[in-house]
């Protein structure tokens, strides 16, 4: 009984984890990434007011507002800047 109890605790952890999983954004080394201040600079020009810019796994990502007010999580390609997931 104990061991069924900590097996469906241990996958009921390890779920939200799994939700919470980054896309994969690219395989190119970081050395091919578009420079920090020039992806924000694409970002301001798609129209996102970011709040939050940081790198998730192998993507930029962001927190903020888009160009109509609304939330926004967004990851971009570092290499391109193209978006590859947005949503909440």
């Amino acid at each position: 009984m104990k061991m069924k109890l900590i097996a469906a605790l241990a996958i009921l952890a390890a779920t939200p984890a799994l939700a919470l999983a980054s896309p994969s954004c690219t395989k190119e080394p970081k050395s091919k990434w578009m420079p920090e201040n020039a992806m924000k600079a694409k970002i301001d020009t798609m129209g996102y007011k970011v709040k939050t810019f940081e790198i998730t796994g192998s993507c930029y990502e962001i927190y903020g507002k888009d160009k109509d007010g609304n939330r926004a999580e967004v990851y971009f390609n570092p290499v391109s800047g193209e978006i590859v997931q947005n949503g909440d």
